[in-house]
């Protein structure tokens, strides 16, 4: 998933609990036209079918919450682990002729490293390999120099990754490629 993906599901996770409350909080108040602010906030009918279904609305709840808990769980964390496996092992390819070109990945992420920070702009990078082999996803991240212009970064680093796809015998799936200011330096 991709940054801007996330962040679009968590700003309609926050806009859901958001409305959920403001139509609480306004209901509450009896500030809807028609609305009691003394009335239970279901209505009588609802709390009725709560009441008949008396020894099972306990468990019911519970496991509503129960489910609402494992999947905020999961989504949490989904959201602060590493962007999936990493791939391992060997890159194997088909040659034209009879036989496999096998890379290891490990070697294949050192090289897109030291290609990356052959730019004197750029000061660290990282690169994660995942998916499957013949097309990997690839994670990019750059500690740029204080004084780096984006737009030749940017340049330098579709570079560095053309030449890693043709090294490589594989095109990328996906790419994510962050960039961050290095506060070490000014």
């Amino acid at each position: 998933m991709t940054d801007a993906a996330h962040r679009l599901l968590w700003t309609i996770v926050a806009l859901l609990l958001v409305a959920g409350g403001t139509t609480a909080l306004v209901v509450s108040f009896g500030a809807l036209p028609g609305g009691d602010p003394d009335a239970a906030l279901l209505g009588s009918g609802l709390l009725d079918a709560w009441r008949l279904a008396a020894p099972w609305n306990t468990l019911a709840a519970a496991v509503a919450g129960v489910l609402t808990a494992l999947a905020g769980q999961r989504l949490l964390d989904r959201e602060l682990r590493r962007p999936g496996r990493a791939l391992c092992g060997m890159l194997s390819h088909p040659g034209r002729h009879p036989g496999r070109t096998r890379l290891a990945a490990e070697v294949l992420v050192d090289a897109l490293e030291r290609d990356l920070t052959g730019d004197p702009r750029v000061r660290r990078a990282r690169v994660v390999l995942t998916g499957a082999p013949p097309r990997p996803d690839v994670w990019i991240r750059v500690d740029l120099a204080a004084d780096a212009r984006t737009d030749g970064v940017r340049e330098h680093v579709d570079a560095a990754v053309r030449r890693f796809a043709t090294t490589a015998g594989c095109e990328p799936a996906h790419l994510d490629v962050t960039a961050r200011i290095d506060p070490g330096r000014p």
